[in-house]
């Protein structure tokens, strides 16, 4: 931690608890890639007619990384967890109106908020206490197709097909819970996700997180940390995200995409000519800054930062 000296307690805090959820994402990502390879693949969805847009053919150092909410999916995937949850009678009514002015703010809004996405993860931590990761892994297949695959966006689902077509890896980022991300992962054939780790004791969660919620800077920590172990080059990767939360994340790659914007995201991407589209009135945005070559050796994305994840160890 001596690099950390010049930050405040407070600041090196958060830095450390940002770290330790990224490292533990990135584990927990590469522990369920190699389940998923064991398994056939989910062919890709009818209507994915858009063109590839990175296909960096035969590149083993080159993948991509997939925000969830709003960028690959609708809604933010906790609160349809939550109303899964709800269904199979694991809370009460109460707790659903909570949950769904938590998706009505989100959806209004269009952006991610700390402390409204905290205060779900929360809500979700108390009422999975006690459970089995295995149950909850099992239910999650259910929600998947309850609520969750009628809301993949058809043109990010086909830009991430087009680097699975060129052989690369692809995988999902996002605060939800590591072990729906993973399902959600493998239906939609990917390689695995990074995601929230919450703590689990003998197959059984605690209630607790490992680090934080995989959040902003834990974000790219978690995609630092994976890259590492898999010795990818972060500048033939490509990123994609709605969120200006996510800018760390889109600046550690070389490709980025700003997908379905916020208009913070919106104006950063413009600054820098990054890539931009637009799935959510059926156009696409205008392209800003597409290079002539998407090939290897484009030039770097610039710094990382990363999102806080909770590793629920479901």
């Amino acid at each position: 931690m001596a690099a950390l000296g010049w930050l405040t307690p407070r600041r090196r805090s958060a830095t450390a608890r940002s770290v330790l959820a990224g490292e533990a994402s990135a584990e927990a990502a590469r522990k369920s890639s190699q389940e998923l390879e064991e398994l056939t693949p989910a062919p890709a969805p009818p209507g994915t007619e858009e063109e590839p847009a990175f296909p960096v053919l035969g590149d083993d150092r080159a993948a991509a990384f997939f925000d969830l909410d709003n960028t690959v999916m609708q809604g933010a995937a906790i609160f349809h967890f939550g109303r899964g949850l709800y269904k199979r009678k694991f809370f009460e009514t109460r707790d659903l109106y909570r949950f769904a002015w938590q998706q009505a703010w989100f959806r209004l809004a269009g952006v991610e908020d700390p402390e409204h996405m905290q205060d779900a993860r929360d809500s979700a931590l108390s009422i999975v206490k006690g459970h089995r990761v295995a149950e909850l892994m099992s239910i999650g297949e259910e929600i998947y197709d309850e609520y969750m695959a009628e809301r993949i966006w058809p043109g990010t689902r086909a830009l991430a097909q087009a680097h699975l077509d060129a052989g690369q890896k692809v995988w999902l980022v996002t605060a939800a819970p590591v072990e729906i991300a993973t399902v959600i992962a493998r239906r939609l054939g990917l390689t695995g996700a990074l995601g929230t780790v919450a703590e689990s004791v003998d197959g059984v969660y605690t209630g607790k997180l490992v680090g934080e919620p995989l959040h902003g800077p834990a974000k790219a920590e978690a995609v630092r940390a994976l890259s590492t172990a898999e010795g990818l080059d972060l500048s033939r990767c490509a990123a994609y995200s709605d969120s200006h939360n996510d800018i760390p994340m889109l600046s550690l790659v070389g490709h980025p995409y700003a997908i379905n914007p916020d208009a913070k995201l919106r104006k950063h991407a413009r600054q820098l000519d990054w890539r931009l589209r637009d799935y959510r009135t059926g156009r696409k945005a205008a392209k800003v800054g597409i290079p002539a070559a998407a090939g290897v050796g484009a030039v770097a994305g610039g710094t990382a930062a990363a999102i806080a994840l909770h590793r629920r160890r479901r």
